[in-house]
């Protein structure tokens, strides 16, 4: 395995324990509620009912940040990947020198 792939390699299982770590240390409790739980809140104490329930157990909100922020880098890094090819698509493409003139 070359350098390359190994400094590869290790950023990528970098990146992901930052993102898996937080899930097993907050374990789900949280003091911090987001607008989204507040709502949710006032809602219910006004009488309304939920049709049903969720499959699975909400998330913590540094989860829900936490994912957030990998979604927005995943499209920025598509993004840029796709901006990146098409300047060098245009780049490659190469004019004829012009002929000279005598």
């Amino acid at each position: 395995m070359s350098r390359r792939r190994l400094v590869t390699a290790l950023l990528v299982l970098g990146v992901l324990a930052l993102l898996v770590v937080p899930l097993f240390l907050d374990g789900g409790v949280s003091e911090f509620t987001g607008t989204d739980n507040q709502a949710t809140t006032a809602i219910e104490d006004q009488g309304y009912q939920p049709w049903f329930s969720s499959l699975l157990p909400p998330l913590p909100p540094s989860v829900e940040s936490g994912l957030f922020a990998a979604q927005a880098a995943i499209g920025g890094g598509i993004l840029g990947y796709v901006l990146g090819r098409l300047r060098g698509r245009a780049s490659a493409r190469t004019t004829p020198p012009p002929t000279e003139q005598r």
